[in-house]
């Protein structure tokens, strides 16, 4: 999840980059077609799969869920800031985790209800309703919260099927179809350099992928979520120095209410593993 956090920080800066010189659906259609090109390797296990009719609908349902959250945050990059774009990312996170208990009944403790009160406070701290203009980017990053949160939520259900290979270059091949009738409808014709940026947006988004579905083979979704906030930190340094973005004290304020919740469950998830897993001092040793 730490390398998963790097490589979409990199996505978000090199999105940024290429600005609002294209329509956000074909910037999000050519992120995912230019991405295709990294689904060689994944051919192999991909035909060996042997996916069922279930599969293919839940991975079809992904591929929309995904696209439509695509759409929004490529939107949402040429509107607001970097760091407010990844605080309110953090959004995601928390209905996954909501998620996680309603759809695999993972167990959600006192705690953890807490620490998901205080990150939606957090989230009205950066945006701060009433106070200033709520913008239309801000309404697309809600809206790419709740299409993410689906999509990863059936990523953990899909992951415990099929290999991270299989699970991402589904992902690639459902969310381009998804995807192209939205970007013929808007097409422009992209310039060489537009091509360049986004194929690297291409490299970092599926090295990101490959890593998160790691990640959610290797631990519960309530674990392995709260690594994710500490993108906001290189979010807000990367808008500061390299975009020239004033870091709004607000964003930081509620992003640090995000991260002090989730530094808080974390650690009490980590003592209480311990006392389950240490022996007690009159155990027999083997």
């Amino acid at each position: 999840m730490l390398l998963t956090g790097a490589n979409f920080v990199a996505v978000t800066a090199l999105v940024k980059h290429v600005g609002t010189g294209m329509p956000a659906a074909q910037a999000a259609f050519l992120r995912y077609v230019l991405g295709l090109v990294f689904l060689a390797p994944m051919l192999g296990p991909l035909v060996r799969a042997g996916i069922g009719r279930a599969a293919l609908r839940l991975y079809a349902w992904r591929g929309l869920a995904h696209a439509l959250g695509v759409i929004c945050w490529f939107y949402a990059m040429t509107r607001i800031p970097i760091a407010e774009v990844t605080a309110m990312n953090y959004l995601n996170p928390v209905y996954v985790t909501i998620g996680a208990a309603l759809v695999f009944g993972e167990r959600l403790a006192a705690r953890r209800v807490l620490a998901i009160v205080v990150a939606f406070l957090g989230v009205l701290v950066i945006l701060r309703p009433g106070f200033r203009e709520v913008s239309d980017g801000h309404l697309a990053m809600l809206f790419t919260a709740l299409f993410f949160g689906a999509s990863y939520l059936m990523a953990k259900r899909l992951s415990e099927r099929d290999s991270a290979a299989v699970v991402v270059a589904m992902l690639s091949v459902s969310v381009t179809i998804a995807l192209a009738p939205l970007a013929v409808a808007v097409w422009v014709t992209p310039t060489l350099s537009q091509v360049f940026w986004l194929f690297l947006v291409a490299a970092f988004a599926t090295a990101g992928h490959y890593t998160m579905t790691l990640a959610f083979r290797a631990a519960p979704l309530t674990v392995t979520q709260p690594v994710s906030f500490l993108q906001l930190v290189w979010a807000a340094l990367l808008g500061w120095l390299v975009f020239g973005e004033s870091v709004d004290g607000w964003v930081i304020a509620g992003g640090a209410m995000i991260v002090g919740a989730v530094v808080f469950i974390t650690w009490r998830e980590a003592v209480l593993n311990r006392r389950t897993i240490t022996p007690p001092p009159d155990a027999t040793k083997l």
